[in-house]
């Protein structure tokens, strides 16, 4: 049930939002510690998976990273020197450059997704039905 901006959210409500609050705090820290275990922070770690899927500008990476571009640099750098990243030139405009990992990048990326204990324990605990209402209930939050 959606509330005005006027309204008050009942108390379900407010448990819900807080319980996502929590998750999102335990997800934070477990992936700051697994990226520590790679001697990586934890927005090193974070562009690092979101270019494991894709190529991305500079600029799109600031984006998702909700940070300054000017960061998103120092963070590309030190990405690039260990061998985790390269910039390349976007096939489709030649003036712009893209943030691509490496091969020994995404190998990194997918041993950071394995470490997250606290996403694989808990969800273990759930069947199947569990986790695919759980998963079409947040892609429904993110859609509205």
């Amino acid at each position: 049930m959606a509330t005005s901006p006027r309204t008050r959210p009942d108390a379900l409500t407010v448990e819900v939002v807080e319980l996502i609050g929590d998750v999102v705090a335990r997800f934070y820290a477990d992936y700051e510690e697994a990226a520590g275990e790679h001697a990586l922070t934890g927005a090193q770690a974070r562009l690092l998976s979101l270019l494991s899927l894709e190529p991305l500008p500079m600029r799109k990476l600031a984006q998702k990273l909700k940070c300054e571009p000017s960061n998103v640099t120092g963070i590309v750098d030190r990405l690039e020197a260990r061998g985790l990243v390269e910039r390349r030139a976007d096939p489709g405009d030649r003036r712009v450059k893209v943030a691509a990992v490496t091969e020994e990048g995404r190998a990194l990326a997918r041993e950071l997704r394995e470490g997250l204990r606290f996403a694989r324990e808990p969800l273990a605990g759930l069947s199947e039905a569990e986790r695919t209402a759980l998963r079409d209930l947040l892609r429904r939050m993110l859609t509205e």
